[in-house]
């Protein structure tokens, strides 16, 4: 699994045009699954990222986590993640989960995640989303099961 983590002001997901997930402070996180990922991978996602200090304390220093600050968090399945642009100029999605695996580990990532305690609103796996954020700082990490 691979999850692109931005810390963000706030954060919303729209299909449609009608808004399906929105938070204030906290992360947005764009999620790609893989073939060969478990509920092992999604588990050590969950752990890693809720325990993630990237918000500032009271010295400025980055060393709170999304928990200790009360943030919330934005999920958005994103295929995309393991597309490969290595070769020409159109990505080669292989990489990428099919739907039957990759939805349940999806949504299974985001429960562990609620088991933390956070707030976890969520995209539409599938749809046409649009994503939109205040990326704050700004801070965007790649964090990767492998």
């Amino acid at each position: 699994m691979r999850v692109i983590v931005q810390r963000c002001k706030e954060a919303r997901v729209t299909v449609n045009g009608e808004v399906i997930g929105q938070i204030g402070q906290g992360l947005m996180l764009l999620v790609g699954v893989t073939h060969e990922d478990t509920e092992a991978d999604a588990k050590y996602l969950a752990d890693k990222i809720a325990g993630l200090r990237i918000f500032e304390d009271e010295d400025g220093k980055m060393n709170q986590s999304v928990a200790e600050t009360g943030g919330e968090i934005l999920s958005v399945s994103q295929f995309t993640l393991y597309g490969d642009c290595r070769k020409g100029r159109r990505p080669n999605f292989m990489a990428a989960a099919r739907p039957e695996l990759a939805q349940p580990l999806y949504e299974r990532f985001n429960e562990l995640l609620r088991e933390h305690g956070l707030h976890v609103e969520t995209g539409s796996f599938g749809a046409m989303m649009d994503v939109s954020l205040v990326n704050w700082g700004p801070v965007t990490l790649l964090v990767d099961s492998n």
